[in-house]
């Protein structure tokens, strides 16, 4: 089965509505991409889209007093959810840390690309990578969602998605492997050696892209021990120390790209 199916014909109204937001709000999207199930590798035949893009102004919009608003969405449909940062506001994200942009840089299902600007903002997430700052998001999206999900005599099948893969992001970044990868079967592959427990989540992914996203299951007891198990010792685990970064590459970056591509380059 297609690890990240993406129907033809849905492609291509994405990028027809990206044009269109182009045209709307005079902006040029320099990168958009698939944020959700479609992107981790575990989507079921009825997922949502859910495309995420970057996008910059002409130069004249950077030179205000009060900065106008710096999020373009569009409304959510039954199959996409459309949205996106202006480029200011996702360089000040990533200085603070978000991991959720730096998963978006590693989709393996992107719909549109600069290239000189993707590899810088590429380049740049990994010179300004807080890694404190990814283990403490992906700890406490493991601990919310099984908290919240997990503790019935019923749990939905994504939902065991939604703990296995922060908790093995956040094992990638406590043994120093840099930045996580988006793609759920990369930190399976590089992380999980045992192999009831491989063959455990290799049921639950085939289980999970043949149902529909609603599909209940009774709990699985190898996955429940080794969720209960690596809670447990990353509450344990020593946070990564944070380093001395130069963050002068991010603003660099936004300088480079407002003005390149207002010269149409």
């Amino acid at each position: 089965m297609n690890e990240h199916p993406i129907d033809p014909v849905i492609r291509s109204e994405i990028e027809r509505q990206l044009t269109a937001i182009e045209s709307a709000h005079a902006v040029r999207v320099l990168f958009a991409c698939e944020s959700g199930s479609r992107g981790w590798g575990f989507a079921s035949p009825d997922s949502d889209y859910d495309v995420r893009f970057l996008y910059v102004h002409p130069l004249a919009w950077y030179l205000r007093v009060n900065p106008p608003r710096d999020v373009i969405e569009l409304p959510i449909s039954g199959v996409l959810d459309i949205n996106g940062w202006e480029l200011r506001k996702a360089l000040g994200l990533l200085k603070k840390g978000n991991a959720t942009l730096v998963e978006w840089l590693d989709s393996p299902v992107v719909y549109r690309a600069d290239p000189k600007f993707l590899d810088a903002m590429r380049l740049a997430a990994r010179l300004t990578h807080r890694p404190e700052r990814s283990f403490y998001h992906y700890v406490h999206m493991a601990r919310g969602n099984d908290h919240t999900y997990l503790r019935g005599e019923q749990v939905r099948l994504k939902k065991y998605l939604y703990v296995l893969r922060p908790l093995l992001a956040a094992r990638w970044i406590e043994q120093g492997r840099g930045l996580a990868p988006m793609r759920f079967q990369d930190l399976v592959d590089a992380l999980v050696t045992e192999p009831a427990l491989r063959d455990a989540i290799a049921a639950l992914l085939a289980r999970k892209r043949a149902a529909l996203e609603s599909e209940y299951s009774a709990p699985l007891r190898v996955i429940d021990d080794f969720i209960a198990a690596e809670l447990a010792h990353l509450g344990d685990a020593a946070i990564p120390v944070p380093r001395d970064i130069d963050f002068s590459v991010l603003d660099r970056l936004l300088l480079d790209t407002v003005t390149r591509l207002d010269r149409g380059d």
